[in-house]
């Protein structure tokens, strides 16, 4: 199984539109950010998403991603979900309506903003082919076990995803300590990583160290970042197994 990091940007991405800051203005790629996601290639070579942002066009052209056979949904915020009707090229070229995963808000507020995404395949495919699914327990999708992760961003329950031993958790602000028992024994792990500033739903540098301690996967990758961290200046800062993440970083997960 392999996972390529889409984006690890927070929702301006980076550079940010105006801005002059030292990270935005960088020549280093690592400091190019496109908002957060990531796609897992499957043993069987199907690919599932984590999340559908604005740059999914892009970012599928950067990477050369030729099909998605599944969408698991973080939430709602436009940097998570905005990127939905590009999933329209993958139904087009495949010939495949292309399943969506999410608790039980995200797939309403899908149901409701992006009704005309939900159709079944017929003779026309001008529109995304997508269908819900409401999930709350761990379920198989493309011949993996994904256990949903409950996590806090802000005043929001939204969820973090596990596949073998790799997880997934974006915008947080709190991890319960009954999903801190669903991380361990991790290899890799993809956290949220704002700036050094606390916020009030994502948490920060300081607080991811110390959530990447409590979890103790063996490498850690810091992600949904936003300008106030430049790539060598944090990854400079680290301690050992923890890394700043980038677009287009590749991992071979077992």
């Amino acid at each position: 199984m392999q996972l390529i990091v889409l984006g690890v940007g927070s929702s301006a991405g980076t550079p940010a539109i105006a801005c002059d800051c030292a990270t935005c203005t960088s020549g280093n790629p690592r400091n190019k950010r496109t908002r957060c996601s990531v796609a897992i290639e499957s043993d069987s070579g199907q690919t599932i998403l984590i999340d559908t942002g604005p740059d999914l066009r892009l970012q599928a052209l950067r990477e050369k991603i030729l099909r998605v056979d599944a969408v698991l949904y973080t939430h709602t915020h436009a940097d998570h979900l905005n990127g939905i009707d590009d999933l329209r090229g993958f139904c087009q070229k495949n010939r495949v309506q292309i399943p969506l995963y999410g608790n039980a808000t995200t797939i309403e507020n899908i149901s409701s903003r992006f009704g005309y995404t939900l159709r079944e395949p017929g003779d026309h495919w001008d529109l995304p082919v997508l269908r819900v699914n409401t999930i709350d327990a761990p379920f198989e999708v493309c011949g993996e076990r994904v256990t949903p992760i409950p996590i806090i961003h802000g005043r929001l329950q939204i969820l973090g995803f596990r596949i073998r031993n790799f997880a997934y958790l974006t915008d947080v602000s709190e991890i319960p300590e009954e999903s801190l028992a669903l991380l361990q024994g991790l290899d890799v792990l993809l956290l949220d990583c704002l700036r050094h500033k606390p916020h009030p739903t994502h948490i920060s540098v300081e607080q991811s160290l110390s959530y990447a301690r409590q979890i103790a996967a063996k490498t850690t990758y810091l992600i949904h970042m936003t300008h106030d961290l430049e790539y060598e200046t944090l990854q400079a800062s680290l301690p050992q197994g923890v890394h700043v993440g980038y677009d287009g970083l590749r991992l071979t997960l077992a």
